[in-house]
């Protein structure tokens, strides 16, 4: 289980570095903003994810 977690906090963090390229790119700040979030979304999931699996 504690892979999934990784896993997905991995392809969500993925997702949300690729909304940042392209935000940056197209000089859109929404969607960076939005890029940044997923990211840090996907850290503190992983993070509480993992914490509670041990």
């Amino acid at each position: 289980m504690k892979y999934l977690v990784v896993l997905a906090a991995a392809a969500v963090a993925a997702l949300g570095f690729a909304a940042l390229r392209y935000g940056e790119a197209d000089d859109s700040p929404g969607m960076q903003l939005i890029g940044v979030l997923l990211v840090v979304a996907a850290a503190f999931g992983a993070w509480r994810g993992l914490r509670r699996t041990r």
